[in-house]
């Protein structure tokens, strides 16, 4: 097998885990099929405009959590909100699992559930990201060695 099948069956076997670990959904796949040879970057460019905007929102729900005594839940819930929106969006599945535990918080005004969900939002994130990062990595060697990246149904 040669190398641009390799990283190519790489590829196809990582992005098919991501799924059935629950990291992503179809919509990603969506978002995949809507780049082309004249966007070529554009997921990568979608998805990193979502990591930008997920960590404004959670250092602006981490500040909304600090004072013990004045939370203002429905702040918070709008941030929670807008990130559940924009991890639908790309199709950041756990993320966006953690978001509806983290409005129900909100909602009950609980504040030690919206600091744990703030944690596991997160963490949740970071390991997105990092899973994300070896997906690109993979699609850079594949176009790198001269093949295509492989269409996913």
């Amino acid at each position: 097998m040669d190398v641009v099948a390799q990283l190519q069956s790489q590829y196809i076997d990582f992005s098919a885990s991501l799924h059935r670990e629950g990291f992503l959904d179809d919509q990603f796949r969506q978002l995949q099929k809507l780049q082309d040879e004249s966007s070529p970057d554009f997921v990568i460019e979608v998805v990193t405009l979502f990591f930008q905007d997920s960590e404004k929102l959670i250092n602006q729900m981490a500040v909304a959590l600090e004072s013990p005594d004045n939370v203002d839940f429905k702040v918070i819930d709008s941030h929670v909100h807008q990130l559940k929106g924009s991890s639908s969006s790309v199709g950041a599945v756990r993320v966006k699992n953690v978001c509806v535990k983290f409005r129900a918080c909100c909602e009950d005004q609980n504040r030690a559930g919206c600091v744990h969900c703030l944690q596991e939002v997160n963490n949740e994130c970071a390991v997105l990201r990092s899973k994300l990062h070896d997906l690109f990595k993979l699609e850079r060697q594949i176009v790198g060695a001269g093949g295509s990246i492989p269409v996913i149904d």
